[in-house]
């Protein structure tokens, strides 16, 4: 009898804080209250020469806030409960390792962006600081198409930096 009043008082008090957190695809809890996300286009400030670094890296970080996390995207800031903002910084694409003959057979591609997360509540942003991806290519088998892959799988890695820094605070 003793068991089955301990376990009804543990169940209880799961469900009484289960309740205070939503569960995100992630493992992690949203903080209560917070629902949904703004994301607009970063503007691209790097000069690249490719014209869609923004929509890239836009749709990296829905994916990760809405797609992985039971987060909703807001179509404005003031109808969201948190904001991620920011624009892509710099964008390099260099020699990264030569062949015996001074020739290149890696190139890398460097993004750097600066972003801001906040929620609507608070007056502070959570963080505000820069983030690099990099990812290297073969510039002999295929330059342009390695090059736009090299600059989506950097936009990957700074989407996942992006998420895991907003997470960790949940």
């Amino acid at each position: 009898m003793v068991w089955r009043s301990t376990l009804f008082i543990l169940l209880v008090t799961y469900l009484f804080n289960a309740s205070c957190f939503k569960y995100s695809f992630t493992g992690t809890t949203i903080p209560e209250g917070v629902n949904t996300i703004f994301i607009p286009f970063f503007p691209d400030q790097s000069n690249s020469g490719i014209g869609d670094l923004s929509d890239q890296l836009n749709d990296a970080l829905i994916d990760r806030f809405v797609n992985q996390s039971s987060l909703q995207l807001a179509n404005n800031e003031q109808d969201a409960d948190a904001v991620i903002d920011g624009r892509i910084q710099s964008y390099s694409n260099r020699p990264f390792s030569t062949t015996g003959q001074e020739q290149t057979d890696q190139n890398q591609v460097q993004i750097s962006v600066s972003a801001t997360f906040k929620y609507k509540t608070d007056d502070s942003p959570l963080w505000n600081k820069s983030f690099n991806g990099t990812f290297t290519y073969d510039p002999t088998e295929d330059p342009v198409n390695g090059e736009n892959e090299a600059a989506l799988e950097a936009l990957e890695e700074i989407a996942n930096q992006m998420f895991s820094d907003a997470i960790s605070s949940w």
